[in-house]
């Protein structure tokens, strides 16, 4: 009796361990670290309880750049993650990396359990999609460049916290202004290329690139070398030979420059509200993006910025329809809602905002729907977003050039017709090795 009592046992616990493992396993690198890191795992955690059936597993890759050079090169030697956390310049590189990816509202369909892209917001939808509207990639952190301002030093500045500065004009006087109060640093901004050469073309109405800015063909090329962009570049250099303007590096670095409260307005994606709560002891605002009062047209749009996640091929139907169902589970309403309050990334799905706003959300936190209002516009040629190979590349030698700019090493005249040029010259190669 013992013995079957004994052999009865170990078939229930190894049914256990069989039911227990049962769970398929879905590997998910991003790019997401600090308050953001802590946000995804939220997530991650929260799909996971959710259900039995399938187990998420957040890995963090490093910067945006390195996760998808990281995710390029475990495909090539077979052992891809499922989900990979891609920024959105690297949008054209991954729907030419042949036979590498599955399209997002394909994969969806193929599972029975299509994922609608209707649900999304047009701008964002649109960017992510393909010429026949499909959704390629999933959106998840879209943001926009937002002004933030810290409303302490503007008060200490005998500047009004309540009235942020709109024109570029006006950023140059409060820098100034700032700077005189004692403060370090006047004006200061993330990422330069996306929001002084991208979004600034977007947000003036003038293209940054032929064919559409990269959307209607291989063929494009580069168009910043313009006349708006050369007054905007001369602007920003007497900005930085005035002390009003202070260059804080590349990609985010100069976001410690504003957290930690030396310098007093600060250009960065609608996604760093986060990390400025968390790190910054003051009052901030949020507000539009400046611009040139007199640039015809201007503003007209900003453009998306942050990430979308795609999915690597050659993965078993199982972890398709799990991935899915992870890709819905974010994107619910409410979760798509906590995601955009918490973070300041604006919320992809339309019923997303909608319950931000029937929340009281926007009252209650003056400035956060500044990121929806500007992306919030019926997009021209110029102001849809930039689709180009090599675009990561192309953003270094535009770093590069400005660094140059706004240490007077040379004209702003020259440095952009420096970036056409080997940005061209990148854009030629990337067209010949996909076609």
């Amino acid at each position: 009796m013992k013995i079957k009592i004994l052999a009865l046992s170990l078939a229930g616990l190894l049914a256990g361990m069989g039911s227990a493992q049962a769970a398929t396993e879905i590997t998910f690198w991003h790019s997401m670290e600090g308050a953001l890191g802590d946000r995804v795992n939220e997530l991650v955690d929260g799909f996971n309880k959710s259900q039995s059936d399938y187990t998420v597993n957040a890995i963090y890759k490093g910067t945006y750049g390195e996760s998808m050079n990281a995710g390029i090169a475990a495909f090539r030697a077979g052992n891809a993650p499922d989900i990979l956390q891609v920024f959105e310049v690297g949008t054209a590189t991954m729907m030419h990396a042949k036979g590498a990816i599955k399209p997002v509202q394909e994969m969806s369909e193929e599972v029975g359990d299509p994922i609608d892209s209707s649900a999304f917001l047009g701008a964002v939808a649109s960017y992510y999609s393909s010429g026949e509207g499909k959704l390629i990639s999933m959106p998840f952190n879209s943001s926009t460049p937002v002004l933030y301002y810290n409303k302490d030093a503007f008060k200490k500045a005998g500047l009004d916290p309540d009235n942020p500065p709109k024109t570029w004009k006006e950023v140059a006087a409060a820098g100034k202004k700032l700077r005189e109060a004692g403060l370090e640093c006047g004006y200061t901004t993330g990422w330069p290329s996306w929001i002084q050469l991208e979004t600034f073309a977007a947000w003036h109405n003038v293209p940054y690139a032929t064919q559409n800015n990269g959307f209607d063909g291989l063929d494009a090329r580069l168009s910043v070398d313009g006349p708006a962009f050369v007054k905007h570049f001369d602007f920003l250099a007497q900005m930085a030979k005035d002390g009003s303007f202070t260059y804080g590096g590349r990609g985010d670095a100069s976001n410690a420059l504003f957290t930690s409260g030396r310098c007093g307005m600060f250009t960065g994606s609608s996604g760093s509200r986060a990390n400025i709560i968390r790190n910054g002891n003051f009052e901030f605002g949020t507000s539009t993006l400046p611009y040139h009062d007199d640039v015809e047209g201007a503003p007209q749009n900003t453009i998306i910025g942050g990430a979308s996640l795609w999915v690597f091929a050659n993965k078993t139907p199982e972890v398709y329809k799990g991935v899915t169902q992870f890709f819905k589970y974010i994107s619910s309403p409410e979760l798509a809602a906590k995601w955009h309050q918490e973070t300041g990334y604006v919320p992809v799905t339309k019923a997303g905002y909608d319950v931000t706003e029937k929340s009281g959300f926007y009252d209650k936190n003056p400035g956060t729907d500044v990121a929806v209002r500007q992306l919030d516009a019926d997009t021209t040629e110029h102001s849809r977003g930039v689709r180009l190979g090599f675009l990561p590349q192309i953003r270094e030698i535009a770093d590069g050039e400005m660094e140059r700019i706004f240490a007077g090493e040379v004209s702003a005249e020259d440095g952009l017709k420096r970036v056409v040029e080997r940005g061209n010259d990148l854009l030629k190669r990337f067209e010949s090795s996909v076609r």
